[in-house]
């Protein structure tokens, strides 16, 4: 009975780490779903825009109020995982405070969490208010209903219920400290909690350690439960930020690549050697699908793109065409693909690995026609994202489907290339005829 504690801990930790990796298992194979791209191109410039952009927030202070804030909850997510090193520690030997002989750097890391989990808890409350009191616009766009509207709320409550719990716990240790009670070993500088620790003034001693363990044992089994929530949650971009970031596009913003079927029958044509009549030749592949009309025509760096969305909104806020009343939502798009790619993945777990195809795809199921050639094509939505996602590099994939598989472009961009096909301008006059306007007085 000794060791109950232990074992029940070490049980929790491992079906908690468990289930973690089986979904980060999910998340790999999904994402590689896409097509092969090459980006192992430029590494300085990439791991440098890591550290500024996913490490550093580079992007998120450009709104001052909620880039600081941000980075307050980020700092405590990061920092504070320190404190739950030494809770497993504590959890899987049935020590208390194992780090309690740094001495002085102890107190301060303390006094510091304890800090730092106060300003995550007015972050929070700033955040909420935001959604749910003010009523951002970009937080209620049509897009934002049901779960997505849930899930930022449901995280800023998880993360305020972990705080308390944090400080709690602190709390009633810092009171059996004073009280000198067995296994509470004097630890620790407490300059938030010590004030809550009054409010447990007439507690008896066995009720304290009691308020303490349960404190504890929630804290550590709410951190497991927010860490496999990670993978349901737009949070998901807590993880993914920075492999997105060194993968994000380093070209100029409004370069378009160049297809490779396209340009290799251009450079043909344009070959005074080539003889247009000669047979392929038998080991010549048929060109592949032009453009992209569901998640595998897309590459994998577009679907890691999808995961890491954070859902802020800031493209969306950003986008000319939806300013203007248009249907097309940057998030949306990327929240369309994430959920496209969800079912397919569903399908592949329900047949053992192998897709077979459940007559959907995302292109009209999806994300509509009318969405995709709303686009300007500004790239504002691009230099928006605080995580360098690329939005218009899927509805630009997704409109060449439209035009080379499909012949479906708008009228007015067919009466474009006709013109340009016939009179060499996009306008419908003949060569002969162009300069005819210089010849009226």
């Amino acid at each position: 009975m000794q060791y109950l504690p232990n074992i029940l801990f070490v049980a929790i930790l491992v079906i908690g780490i468990g289930f973690f990796v089986k979904n980060l298992g999910k998340l790999r194979r999904n994402i590689l779903l896409g097509k092969e791209v090459d980006v192992n191109n430029n590494k300085p410039t990439r791991w440098r825009n890591m550290a500024l952009i996913a490490l550093g927030q580079s992007k998120m202070v450009v709104r001052p109020i909620a880039g600081l804030l941000h980075i307050i909850v980020y700092l405590g997510f990061i920092i504070i995982n320190i404190e739950v090193l030494e809770i497993i520690i504590d959890g899987i030997f049935g020590t208390h405070r194992i780090f309690a002989g740094l001495g002085p750097v102890y107190d301060f890391l303390i006094a510091s969490f304890e800090i730092l989990a106060v300003l995550v808890i007015v972050a929070v409350v700033v955040f909420w208010v935001r959604r749910n009191i003010i009523r951002l616009s970009r937080f209620f766009k049509p897009e934002m209903k049901g779960w997505p509207k849930k899930d930022g709320n449901l995280i800023l409550y998880i993360e305020f219920v972990l705080m308390l719990l944090f400080l709690t716990m602190n709390a009633a240790d810092y009171s059996l400290q004073q009280m000198n009670a067995e296994h509470y070993l004097q630890a620790g500088s407490f300059p938030v909690s010590q004030y809550i620790s009054e409010l447990f003034g007439s507690l008896s001693l066995p009720n304290l350690i009691l308020l303490e363990r349960t404190a504890w044992w929630l804290h550590i089994v709410g951190i497991l439960f927010f860490l496999n929530y990670l993978y349901y949650s737009k949070h998901l971009h807590i993880l993914l930020a920075f492999p997105n970031t060194y993968y994000g596009k380093l070209g100029p913003k409004g370069q378009f690549k160049n297809l490779e079927a396209v340009t290799k029958e251009v450079k043909l044509m344009l070959d005074p050697d080539a003889d247009p009549f000669a047979a392929p030749s038998e080991d010549t592949e048929d060109p592949s699908k032009f453009g992209a009309s569901d998640v595998m025509d897309l590459n994998w760096v577009q679907l890691l793109n999808a995961y890491t969305c954070t859902e802020c909104g800031r493209c969306t806020n950003e986008c000319p065409a939806n300013q203007t009343g248009k249907k097309l939502s940057p998030r949306k798009i990327m929240m369309d693909t994430r959920d496209r790619l969800e079912e397919v993945g569903k399908v592949l777990d329900a047949n053992k690995g192998e897709f077979k195809e459940d007559g959907k795809q995302l292109l009209d199921d999806y994300i509509t026609r009318e969405e995709l050639w709303a686009c300007t094509s500004c790239n504002a939505c691009v230099e928006a994202c605080p995580v360098s996602i690329d939005p218009l590099s899927i509805i630009m994939d997704m409109r060449q489907y439209l035009v080379m598989e499909q012949s479906a472009a708008p009228s007015d961009l067919n009466n474009m290339m006709g013109n340009i096909e016939n009179n060499g301008a996009p306008w419908p006059f003949n060569q002969m005829d162009r300069l005819n306007w210089s010849k009226e007085s």
